[in-house]
This record gives C-alpha cells, structure tokens and sequence, in this order.
C-alpha cells in the first residue's frame, strides 16, 4: 500500500484541492482529482524527503502568534499605504539580510512567512553567502527590518529546526 499511496494524507488533500479548485464535480474532474493525488506522491516518493524534525513546539506555538500579530500589522499598514492615509512617507525599496539559518526547512518557512505578511517579498536567496534579499513596500528603516527579520523569525526558526 505504501508504494501506491507513499503519502496517504498528502494525495487526499491534493485531490480535495483539486476538487475544490474545479467546480462544480465532474467525472472528469474526479478522475484529474484521483490522478494528482495518486501522481505527485509519487514523484515526492522519488525526492526522498527526510524527516522534518520539530525540536521546540513551544517555541514554533510562540513563532505562529508573533507571524499572526505581524501579519495584522502589516494588514493594516498596506490597506493605509494604499488608501492613501500616509501620503509621501512611503518609499518601496531592497535590503539584504545575512542569515545565519542554513536549515532548509527553516528557510522554507522563512520564506512563507515573509512572502505571507503584506508589503514583504522574499525576491532572492543566495546560499554561498547566506544573504536575502527582501523587497519592502514601505521601506522606512532597513536596519530595522533586518533585525526584525533576524530577532522576530530567525532566531526562532533556528531553534525549532536545528
């Protein structure tokens, strides 16, 4: 069973997707649900994921609240970015930040979190120097955001994925 469906919960949630996305129900689109589910298991079977290894759940529990909290924040300063509320004090713009998370998994959620929370966009990652580059819709203080980036998710990141 396990060569068929080497990841049971992971095809029915592509398949329930795919239902979802292509309504209304169709034999046809029952059919394409049942082929990406059964499909790309099957290729994730050939990747040979390893095991993600959570070692502070209380740490991840605490990172989930600090991501919500900011992506309220950040809510509500894009929505008065673009309602025109702060007229002449918005400045888009790049930083780089050096991390020091090598873990892929932490970057991936990383990045997530990062592309997830309105007026930030992970536009680039270079792994030989372990940079970031970020783009910033309200670029007011970059030396800020790279320690918001490092202290607020990195840090904890670090710690749950090391």
């Amino acid at each position: 069973m396990s060569r068929i469906l080497p990841y049971p919960l992971l095809s029915a949630a592509l398949a329930a997707t795919w239902l979802l996305l292509n309504a209304p129900l169709t034999p046809g689109n029952a059919v394409l649900a049942l082929v990406v589910g059964l499909s790309v298991p099957a290729v994730m079977r050939a990747l040979r994921p390893r095991a993600v290894r959570v070692r502070a759940p209380a740490t991840l529990a605490r990172l989930a609240v600090i991501v919500l909290y900011d992506m309220v924040r950040s809510n509500i300063d894009v929505a008065r970015i673009i309602l025109g509320l702060r007229r002449g004090e918005r400045r888009t713009g790049f930083v780089t930040i050096p991390l020091d998370l090598r873990e892929p998994f932490g970057l991936a959620v990383l990045s997530i979190i990062l592309t997830a929370t309105p007026g930030t966009l992970w536009v680039q990652y270079d792994s030989d120097t372990g940079c970031l580059l970020l783009h910033l819709l309200d670029d007011t203080d970059g030396d800020a955001w790279v320690r918001r980036v490092k202290d607020r998710y990195e840090r904890p990141l670090m710690e749950i994925f090391a």
